[in-house]
């Protein structure tokens, strides 16, 4: 495994990578990640965001996966987790554990707390969030672009 900042010539895997999930679960709606017009130039996206950044994690190096931090649309001063999404076959094998620790590290240097939205249907992932400190909220922070997400978690700092 290895985890490394995202690189322009990753953004088609990773634009097929996070609609191939999506979709997958039946999210390839309006109001969630499917249709974010930054989805096929995440390097460029991440790249201009001075407190933002994209990894993506490789196995057997081919780009199964990857989770980004950026400042949330809302509040500026708040982080946001984005996009973490790994291939189905490449699941279970700690890649999201892995980018969660690089993730919330560079959130930590930069934010004082870290915001993320995710829907019920991503079981795992609802899991995953607590294990790292994360708390689930009751309603999503003032800004959120994702109207088809159900669930909010905060981690702070």
């Amino acid at each position: 495994m290895i985890i490394r900042p995202i690189e322009k010539a990753d953004n088609p895997v990773m634009h097929q990578i996070i609609q191939h999930v999506l979709k997958s679960y039946g999210l390839d709606i309006p109001g969630t990640a499917y249709f974010d017009p930054q989805l096929g130039a995440l390097y460029e996206f991440y790249e201009q965001e001075e407190k933002g950044q994209y990894w993506v994690v490789e196995e057997d190096g081919h780009v199964v996966g990857g989770v980004g931090v950026a400042p949330f649309v809302g509040n500026p001063s708040v982080g946001e987790l984005q996009k973490l999404y790994i291939m189905p076959e490449a699941q279970g094998k700690g890649y999201s554990h892995a980018l969660m620790k690089v993730a919330i590290a560079f959130a930590r240097r930069h934010f004082p707390a870290l915001y993320l939205e995710t829907t019920d249907i991503l079981d795992r992932a609802n899991q995953l969030y607590p294990k790292y400190g994360f708390t689930l909220l009751e309603s999503p922070i003032e800004g959120s672009e994702h109207g088809a997400m159900n669930r909010w978690f905060l981690l702070k700092f």
